[in-house]
């Protein structure tokens, strides 16, 4: 009876997309020096500083969204990132994309998740050019209680099956299970540089362990 139970609980969990995966060995995603595994607009939008990939302009307003994007596609996994958003006037704004694409009008465009970052937005789940929704919000108080403004933050963004969650600075502020079996699973990761303001935004460490 516990063999059979065991397995009626594992047909279960595999229904209902939960099933634990094991993680595998964390690799760097971005060398801290160069773009390989990575492409975008490395001529004037995007560059790298001090180990960091950086977009956006402090002295310029940004004309429109930007992403730099990883050249493969990911489905389940762990990322881990430390960021910095830097910003003086208009709407500043920025995320980590994920289980994404690109458009092709416009070209400079993704569609898909997003794990935003900015005022009012802060550590919550975006659903970028395709439903154009906060798909969940956190407590805010607790957002204001972890942000380090201006300064560097970790984010953490666990996507396996149809679950995702998000942790800001170690505290989980997101936990989210798509209901529509028709949204891929799979795709590229971004980083976003939002328009509209005059904004930098700061990505080191890049981290993912695949889930298998």
């Amino acid at each position: 009876m516990k063999v059979s139970l065991f397995f009626t609980l594992i047909g279960c969990a595999l229904v209902a997309g939960f099933i634990a995966r094991s993680p595998q060995k964390a690799v760097r995603l971005f060398d801290g020096k160069t773009f390989r595994g990575w492409e975008g607009d490395t001529l004037k939008t995007w560059r790298i500083r001090d180990g960091a990939l950086v977009g956006g302009s402090l002295t310029e307003t940004v004309p429109h969204n930007d992403f730099l994007c990883t050249t493969r596609p990911y489905a389940n996994f762990i990322l881990r990132v430390k960021f910095k958003l830097l910003g003086t006037d208009g709407f500043i704004n920025t995320g980590v994309q994920f289980r994404s694409k690109r458009l092709t009008n416009p070209a400079y465009e993704m569609t898909g998740y997003q794990a935003d970052l900015g005022k009012g937005y802060w550590a919550s789940l975006y659903d970028e050019s395709r439903r154009n929704k906060t798909l969940i919000a956190p407590d805010s108080m607790l957002v204001k209680k972890i942000l380090k403004p201006n300064d560097w933050n970790d984010y953490e963004i666990r996507a396996e099956n149809r679950r995702i969650r998000l942790y800001l600075n170690g505290k989980q502020t997101v936990d989210y299970t798509e209901p529509d079996r028709t949204i891929p699973q799979e795709g590229l990761i971004g980083l976003q540089i939002h328009g509209g303001g005059k904004a930098e935004v700061h990505f080191k460490d890049l981290f993912l362990e695949e889930l298998r």
